[in-house]
């Protein structure tokens, strides 16, 4: 149950990481806690007295098990979703509306071997490296238009990194 309407409620302040490796693929991997085949980007909250950079090299350690990353952008604004009424009593329990996200570009450092989803809490069961532009369809529904957004955001960057892939 909600703490009071849906619309009053605040959004929980978050990040999200679009991580491209060399060819300009970005990681998704396949939430636990979803029937289905939902696909995401790592994501997650800021905590009490974190800066949002901070929150996000954080989030991609715990989700991913690493920290090789190196952030080279960053949405112009904040996104949001809500939570579609089914869950909105269930999670954060109650006190949120959906989350107001900062999301971050990261270059990936490391080797695919670096990353290891049980490291942590895992919330994830499986990943794969996929072109940006394929993530809106696999993501849950109430959060597409939030990955449109960042696709339509970051596409040049991932077009960029392609580009220089080939070369």
């Amino acid at each position: 149950m909600t703490h009071g309407r849906a619309a009053d409620l605040p959004w929980r302040m978050g990040v999200g990481i679009v991580l491209f490796n060399t060819a300009g693929l970005v990681f998704a991997a396949r939430r636990i806690d979803t029937p289905g085949d939902a696909w995401q980007m790592p994501q997650g909250g800021i905590d009490k007295g974190e800066g949002p950079r901070a929150a996000a090299l954080r989030e991609l350690e715990e989700e991913i098990g690493t920290a090789k990353a190196e952030i080279i952008g960053e949405s112009r604004d904040w996104l949001t979703y809500d939570l579609p009424p089914d869950l909105q009593g269930r999670v954060w329990g109650g006190r949120f509306r959906g989350q107001k996200q900062k999301w971050f570009a990261m270059t990936f450092t490391g080797e695919d071997r670096d990353i290891d989803l049980t490291r942590h809490h895992p919330e994830f069961s499986d990943w794969r490296w996929m072109e940006l532009e394929r993530l809106p369809a696999l993501i849950v529904p109430f959060k597409r238009p939030l990955y449109e957004a960042i696709v339509a955001e970051f596409a040049p960057l991932a077009r960029n990194l392609a580009r220089m892939a080939e070369r």
